[in-house]
């Protein structure tokens, strides 16, 4: 039987992954590789995405691999330039003046002209959250079936920063970006074939823009489970008892960095108060920048480093203590994939079917996270029995094979769906040819 040919675009690409929205993608690759002839398109650059070697990486999970004539990779004087219009412009027209993530139309074009190419059945936009503008043009243009592949609702994640506002000029800019992301959500999850969600918390937020709940399918988080199982040595000086955090920084005010001083400044001291030694590692991209206040030699700043194992496979315990965010981790699959016990927050915890006292430990007060925390360092049976739950609980649920399987049933109901089209009326619907 043949499988359904898939053209795979996204704007965000990397191995080995750097941060969740790259392992989000690669793991979906390799599912849809499983079950489709899979095609990949990267917005990304070479160099962006790692050279050589991730090039060759990819190659092997596809049928073909292809750059965009104009992938996103401006040069760090650029993009640090027009980040900084952007900064100045909301805070004097309240609107920023580049788009950072859009790529220019020939781009659009070069990607229908691809699927012509390939005979594609679906076109699937991975990180679909930054691909509306894509989506628009495949449909403006062609009859292709589109799936968009969110890894969270990105208009709450900007509206859950309202509690954390300081200033009435910041609560309007949060407001309206998030009230402007929930139009685009609408008309988007409207217009695709498909909407995917991580957790079933996403799904009811999109089937209730979907013109029909069934568009939107279960397409969560995973790990790769083989790429855990070796345990590395342990980080040069790693210290114990230790306690992990880890994430991606992008920007002084993101959750991340807010999660990072949360601990530092209300619970960190009540872990020390019992346990003096205890020693915080902060790991991730952007940790090392944002975070270059700090002067505690119990906390160690990593930034980006080529791996997160040799620290989460020998800590104590790993933490996700968000404060605002969407989606699901990551962080609570990789801890449970390398059977490192975990405390969250409710919201860390988010979409994920863990129970409190079961897989992980939920709490949500500077007391009560300390007060966990203290509890796996003390009683090593507790963290044992955590880790191994939670480890069976990922191994189980979140495998690359159960997302292909959801893949499977994605294209499958596409099918049945009717039969996509093509780009051949492009000129008639008015699309520039080149």
């Amino acid at each position: 039987m043949r499988k359904p040919v898939v053209l795979f675009s996204t704007p965000v690409l990397h191995h080995p992954p750097t941060g969740g929205p790259a392992l989000r993608v690669e793991n979906s690759i390799k599912a849809l590789s499983k079950v489709s002839e899979l095609h990949l398109y990267s917005r990304a650059s070479l160099n962006s995405v790692g050279g050589l070697t991730a090039q060759a990486f990819y190659e092997r999970c596809c049928r073909s691999f292809h750059f965009a004539p104009s992938p996103i990779a401006p040069s760090r004087p650029v993009r640090f330039a027009k980040r900084t219009v952007n900064f100045l412009a909301r805070r004097t027209v309240r609107r920023s003046f580049f788009d950072l993530h859009r790529p220019p139309e020939r781009d659009f074009e070069q990607l229908l002209r691809l699927a012509d190419m390939v005979k594609a059945d679906v076109i699937w936009l991975g990180y679909g959250g930054i691909s509306y503008p894509l989506l628009k043009y495949i449909k403006n243009y062609s009859d292709y079936r589109v799936v968009v592949d969110t890894d969270s609702v990105w208009s709450r994640f900007v509206l859950r920063g309202l509690s954390f506002a300081k200033t009435t000029e910041e609560r309007q800019q949060i407001e309206r970006q998030g009230k402007e992301k929930e139009e685009e959500e609408r008309w988007g999850t409207q217009m695709a074939d498909v909407t995917t969600a991580v957790s079933g918390v996403d799904a009811d937020y999109f089937r209730g823009l979907a013109r029909e709940p069934r568009q939107v399918h279960m397409f969560p988080n995973v790990i790769d489970a083989d790429a855990y199982r070796s345990v590395p040595p342990p980080a040069e000086g790693i210290r114990s008892p230790s306690i992990y955090l880890a994430g991606s920084f992008f920007d002084a005010t993101c959750p991340m960095v807010d999660a990072a001083r949360w601990v530092i400044r209300e619970v960190l001291p009540l872990v020390r108060k019992r346990i003096p030694s205890v020693h915080f590692y902060i790991v991730g991209k952007g940790s090392d920048r944002f975070l270059t206040d700090l002067r505690d030699p119990g906390v160690t700043v990593t930034g980006q480093i080529a791996s997160v194992l040799p620290y989460l496979c020998h800590v104590e315990a790993a933490l996700v203590p968000l404060r605002w965010e969407s989606g699901t981790r990551f962080k609570i699959l990789e801890a449970g994939a390398c059977g490192t016990p975990v405390v969250s927050t409710t919201l860390g915890a988010e979409g994920l079917p863990v129970v409190h006292e079961r897989d992980v430990l939920i709490a949500d007060t500077p007391k009560s996270f300390a007060d966990s925390v203290i509890r796996i360092l003390e009683d090593r049976v507790l963290a044992a029995r955590l880790a191994v739950s939670l480890r069976e609980l990922v191994l189980r649920d979140f495998s690359i094979d159960s997302l292909a399987a959801q893949g499977r049933q994605i294209l499958e109901y596409l099918s049945g769906n009717g039969k996509v089209g093509s780009t051949t009326d492009r000129l008639a619907k008015g699309a520039p040819d080149g």
